[in-house]
Formats: C-alpha cells, sequence, structure tokens
C-alpha cells in the first residue's frame, strides 16, 4: 500500500502520551506517516478503523541502547532481523550502537553506511550513534563534528569505557560545540580488570573473578564532574547498583545536565542466576545484589532513572556456549524489554502505565533529540497497541533475532503488544500463528527471578 493514502482509525483505547500530557480514552487518526487528529469520537472519514477498546495506545517504544552488529558481524545480528525483533517488543526507533567489527563507527562515513544499510533494510527507525574515540581504541577523538553533520544523535565507546581522564574531557568539550550527547560506558578497568561476575559472596563461591561495583559508580563520579566543568550533557548506560543511583540523584539536585537509564534484567535478576553458570547471566556491568534491584526500582520510580534500553546485544552459540569466563557479556533484549517492565515495575507497582511509558518512550527520545515519542496533531505515526492483561510465554523457537541469548526464554511475562505502526504503515509485531496468539506452553520461570 502507499503509506502516503494510508488512513486508520484507533478508536476505544486509553490512549498514554506522556509528552502532551494525555492519559484517557482518546481515538487517533492516522493519515499517511502522519497522526492528523487526536480526539473523542473522530468519525471514519474513509479510515479503515482499528478497534483497542481495553488496550492501551502510545507512541512507538524508544530504545536507546541497541547493537544491531551490521555491517561486519551478521551472524550474530542484521539490521533487518534486530528491528523486527524490537517491532515484535513495540519498539519503534532504535539508537544502534557504535562498537562493530571489525570498524567502529567513527567517521561520517560510517554513519552513512549504516544509515543506508537501514534505509533498505530496517523495519523500524534507526538512529545512529557514533564512536567518542577511533575505533573506541581510548586514544584519539573521533570525528564527532563529521558524525554529527551526517545525523548521529550522539557517541559513545558503549562496550568500553574512555579510559583517559583528558580525552574524555576533550571529546565532551567537543559534543558540546558540536551540540551532541556523550553516552558514558562506566568501567574503570583498573578495578574491573579481568573480572566476568559482580564481585562478593557468588563470586567466591563459584570460583569467578568479580567486579567491584566502585568500577562503575567511581566512573559515574568522575564523568559527572567532567560534565559539570565542561558544561556538557552527558548520559550514564546501563545503571546497575545503589551508588551509581545515589551519585546521579544528587547531581541532579545540583540541577546538572545529567541523564541516565537501566535495562531490564538490573530490576528483575540478581547475581544469584549465576550459580548455575549459565552464560547467559553474564553482561556488563554485571548482575548484582537484591539492595541494587531495590535502589534501581527506587530511582525509576522517583525519576533519578529516566529511561529503560534494552542494551539488546545479540551473540552467536559458539560466543555463549563457552566457559563462562571466556563467554562473551550480553543478552538480546528488544522483545521482552515491555513484557519484562510490565510485569515487574508494574506488577510490583514501582510505576503505572504513564510512568513506564514515559521511561520508554518520551524520555528516551528527548534525551537523544529525536522527534519521536509524541502523538500530537502533525507527529509521525510512530504507535503500538497494548494488551496491558495479556499474559504471554517468551519461546525460543519464535525469537525474531538472529541470536538466543536470553535468560528469559520460557518466562511468563504481562502485558502482550498487538499492533504496531511505524511511520504510519502497520506491523504485524508478533509470529504468524495470528496476532494475540502463539503464547504456548509455559516453561516455568527461572529460579532466579526476584
Amino acid at each position: 500500500m502507499n503509506s502516503s493514502t494510508n488512513r486508520y482509525l484507533i478508536k476505544n483505547g486509553r490512549l498514554i502520551d506522556p509528552a502532551n500530557k494525555i492519559d484517557g480514552e482518546f481515538d487517533i487518526l492516522i493519515a499517511g506517516s502522519k497522526v492528523e487528529s487526536v480526539g473523542k469520537g473522530l468519525k471514519n472519514n474513509n479510515a479503515e478503523v482499528v478497534d483497542a477498546k481495553g488496550k492501551i495506545v502510545a507512541p512507538g517504544l524508544v530504545d536507546m541502547h541497541v547493537h544491531l552488529r551490521e555491517p561486519g558481524r551478521e551472524d550474530k545480528e542484521t539490521i533487518e532481523t534486530g528491528t523486527l525483533a524490537a517491532i515484535r517488543g513495540g519498539i519503534t526507533s532504535v539508537a544502534a550502537m557504535p562498537n562493530l567489527e571489525p570498524q567502529a563507527v567513527d567517521s561520517a562515513g560510517m554513519v552513512k553506511r549504516v544509515n543506508d544499510i537501514a534505509k533498505a533494510k530496517a523495519r523500524a527507525n534507526v538512529f545512529v550513534i557514533g564512536a567518542i574515540t577511533r575505533n573506541r581504541e581510548g586514544k584519539e577523538l573521533a570525528d564527532i563534528k563529521g558524525m554529527k553533520r551526517h545525523g548521529a544523535v550522539a557517541v559513545s565507546d558503549d562496550g568500553a569505557s574512555v579510559q583517559d581522564e583528558r580525552l574524555l574531557s576533550a571529546a565532551l568539550k567537543e559534543a558540546k560545540k558540536n551540540s551532541i550527547l556523550v553516552i558514558s560506558h562506566c568501567d574503570d578497568r583498573r578495578i574491573s580488570g579481568q573480572g566476568v561476575i559482580n564481585e562478593g559472596f557468588i563470586a567466591t563461591k563459584l570460583g569467578l573473578r568479580g567486579i567491584p561495583k566502585s568500577a562503575e559508580y567511581e566512573f559515574v563520579r568522575r564523568d559527572i564532574e567532567l560534565a559539570k566543568k565542561t558544561g556538557a550533557s552527558l548520559h550514564i548506560a546501563h545503571v546497575s547498583c545503589k551508588e551509581s543511583c545515589d551519585i546521579i540523584r544528587a547531581a541532579k539536585r545540583s540541577h546538572l545536565a545529567i541523564t541516565a537509564e537501566t535495562a531490564p534484567h538490573y530490576f528483575t535478576l540478581t547475581e544469584e542466576c549465576c550459580v548455575t553458570y549459565d552464560t547467559n547471566t553474564k553482561m556488563n556491568p554485571p548482575l548484582r545484589t537484591k539492595d541494587d534491584v531495590a535502589a534501581i526500582k527506587k530511582a525509576l520510580a522517583d525519576g533519578v532513572i529516566d529511561a529503560i534500553a534494552s542494551d539488546h546485544a545479540p551473540h552467536s552459540l559458539h560466543d555463549k556456549d563457552i566457559e563462562f569466563d571466556k563467554a562473551a557479556f550480553g543478552i538480546i533484549g528488544l522483545e521482552t524489554s515491555l513484557g519484562l517492565a510490565a510485569a515487574e515495575l508494574i506488577g510490583n507497582k514501582t510505576l503505572g502505565w504513564a510512568g513506564l511509558i514515559a521511561r520508554m518512550s518520551s524520555n528516551p527520545a528527548k534525551i537523544l533529540g529525536i522527534k519521536r515519542g509524541g502523538l500530537g496533531k502533525g507527529a509521525t505515526a510512530d504507535i503500538v497497541i497494548i494488551d496491558p492483561d495479556k499474559e504471554w510465554i517468551y519461546e525460543g523457537a519464535s525469537i525474531a533475532s538472529k541470536s538466543k541469548n536470553s535468560p528469559f526464554i520460557g518466562w511468563k511475562l504481562k502485558g502482550r503488544v498487538t499492533e504496531v505502526f511505524v511511520n504510519g504503515t502497520p506491523h504485524p509485531p508478533l509470529s504468524p500463528k495470528g496476532r494475540g496468539e502463539g503464547e504456548g506452553k509455559f516453561l516455568g520461570a527461572s529460579l532466579c527471578h526476584t
């Protein structure tokens, strides 16, 4: 169909649009790729009607921390398969991290290359994040100005920290000059070393090298101080521990331009999950303690942590099905982020649906400075429709991602995506069995579930 002539009327749903302060029963009329109108009792006007009775209608989710692996490691993921997984999870926009192999996104040419692939293959919107340093090696600055000019929305050496304080300071100054966000992966390698799991009793019991929490929070402290000195905007990625939350909370009280994200595994799992040596529980930063999980939830509830991002990190079987020490860090998460957040945060009354949508849509869009995350008149029609009470099973056989490295396979989740619109075009988000179907047999949740 020609999207310029498509017309859809979404009726009877609970519209939650935090960016426009809307939470109530409203209709949305889509014309082409845009929202034509929002209101009560809108007329059909030759539009195809989508009945959302009993469901939540929201701006398409924005995942600001995704590894798509292409170009370079298409054996793990491609832009096409990664964005299909995103659609399955109600995510209509992803920010692609720069740590590609063998070449990071550290130049205008690489930004253009990723954008060209996305234009041809992506199912969802792809926004490119460039590297802070050349090939993420932490030795000299990447072409931040050139990458911004060619469409990069932020810079990050994610997967590695910029260890050199003077170099990071220079990067923050350059980023401020070019009005681009710096996203910091906080890991002091002098402290974390060759660690693979949170430092503590579990690490000792398993005979695995530990990663102290100070490896994260001391660099959170350092990077915030550098942002304060340079006046640059700073975003802290994948916050995992209580001390980091406390430092960020203090920075926000001082009205610094600091934002932060966490990932669902940091408010759902603990280090105790690692006792089976399942390498799908190995991630960086590592899973922490129950106290840290509680602190992450509190920080989400009070707005200290602004966004929830998947940190979707696909790995092939031979990268994971090996000894814990040697296995790659990271898990996939695009298809489970919403379901885990709904089950854990809404189910435990940490957040309401409006707060969750803000942290998964309008807030990350605002942080990245992209025109998404809202459904006012004239906005891009990126929309997700969610059945909030529908329980479903995350089954390995139906995973859209090219990789299957998830500790959540077999889990019962809540909050099922039923329809997704990207730029006004509907995309079936679920399996070929049909929308709302394919729940399958309940395999049982892991013993490490909090």
